[in-house]
């Protein structure tokens, strides 16, 4: 019997996030959350916004959690997570007009947060909404102290990973027809960017 997992972050950011999503998934139906890690976020943003079925995903080690955390809210807009792991799929089927995900660029390689961005075009309805949250560089460049100590505790654990390039992100959304429209500020030097597709 595995324990319920829990993050202390997805406590404290829920509640900024959830602000931006309600303006940018308010016309939205259905939602993938890519890297859903331990579920928390799914199920709190599920419940404040009914009107959206929350389809989690993660790799399938992360599955037994965000099974206790939705078996345990009951919530009836969030369906049974699947398996996606980005780099090798499988992706599920076309139809979602909103993805989200938090704190998931910085931890994969390059070439995973490529194939992210490779898979999403897949399965994004011709009129999406993106919505990514997360710290980000400008330039090459940190936008904090706090950010580059981070992102040398992030090479020290894993090279592959680290803070992206806001820059970098932006040209692989819109290699897929995404138009950024915001950039928010958030709490502890993270931001959420949210990008629109119009086609």
């Amino acid at each position: 019997m595995i324990d319920k997992p829990f993050a202390p972050a997805c406590e404290r950011n829920r509640e900024p996030i959830l602000d931006v999503l309600r303006e940018h998934f308010a016309r939205r139906h259905r939602v993938l959350e890519i890297g859903s890690g331990t579920g928390q976020h799914a199920v709190y943003f599920a419940a404040a916004m009914p009107w959206l079925e929350w389809q989690c995903s993660d790799r399938a080690e992360h599955l037994p959690g965000i099974r206790m955390w939705l078996d345990e809210a009951g919530l009836p807009n969030t369906p049974p997570p699947l398996e996606l792991d980005v780099a090798r799929g499988p992706w599920p089927a076309p139809g979602f007009d909103a993805v989200f995900s938090a704190n998931t660029l910085h931890i994969m390689g390059w070439p995973d947060v490529v194939a992210l961005f490779a898979g999403m075009a897949g399965v994004l309805a011709d009129s999406a909404s993106v919505v990514v949250y997360g710290p980000f560089n400008d330039g090459g460049a940190y936008t904090s102290d706090s950010n580059r100590e981070f992102d040398g505790w992030l090479k020290a654990r894993d090279p592959r990973s680290g803070i992206r390039d806001v820059e970098a992100v932006d040209a692989l959304a819109r290699a897929i027809g995404l138009q950024r429209v915001a950039d928010v500020a958030m709490p502890a030097n993270n931001r959420c960017l949210a990008w629109r597709r119009e086609r």
